[in-house]
């Protein structure tokens, strides 16, 4: 995903962990050293953060419109957040910021901290998971009406109209 499609502000780290696993190939970013650095994961830390990424791709489904499959095992995000609680810290200006509890934050906090930046600015609705069953990757819905179904029109879309196009002729 190009940096010009990416997500804004917070919901870009939310994406990017999201979409540390490929389900159409099953290649999970985290499994390597490269990949935990790049979140500030040491290897005992990717248990609690894949529970986490699927928390939160269960959340992209359903700002889609989309539920998990019935036999997933999915943490309720609210209850992987409650170890992030957050504060409302107010500076000079009068500007009020919602902060983790404790400092420096971890993946966790950050990814609260994240999700209540995002809910106030009216943005985490947009952040989804693609209808594409062997896809998930999680993008970010910048159409005016908030609909989109897929993380790209080219790939995922044109398969899933292919799909129906040949359904209906068959």
């Amino acid at each position: 995903m190009s940096a010009k499609n990416a997500a804004p502000g917070g919901l870009a780290l939310i994406e990017a962990l999201v979409n540390t696993l490929d389900t159409e190939t099953g290649a999970d970013t985290l499994d390597t050293a490269e990949g935990r650095a790049a979140f500030g994961l040491v290897e005992a830390d990717v248990p609690d953060v894949r529970a986490l990424r699927e928390a939160l791709r269960a959340a992209c489904l359903a700002h889609a419109g989309h539920r998990p499959a019935e036999d997933a095992e999915v943490p309720e995000l609210d209850h992987l957040l409650a170890a992030a609680p957050l504060r409302v810290t107010v500076d000079a200006a009068g500007t009020a910021a919602l902060r983790p509890v404790e400092e420096p934050a971890g993946l966790t906090a950050r990814v609260a901290r994240a999700i209540a930046e995002a809910a106030a600015d009216g943005t985490w609705a947009r952040l989804k998971a693609c209808e594409a069953d062997d896809c998930r990757w999680a993008y970010y819905d910048r159409s005016p009406a908030g609909r989109r179904r897929w993380c790209s029109m080219s790939v995922c879309g044109a398969r899933a109209k292919m799909r129906a196009y040949r359904a209906r002729q068959g």
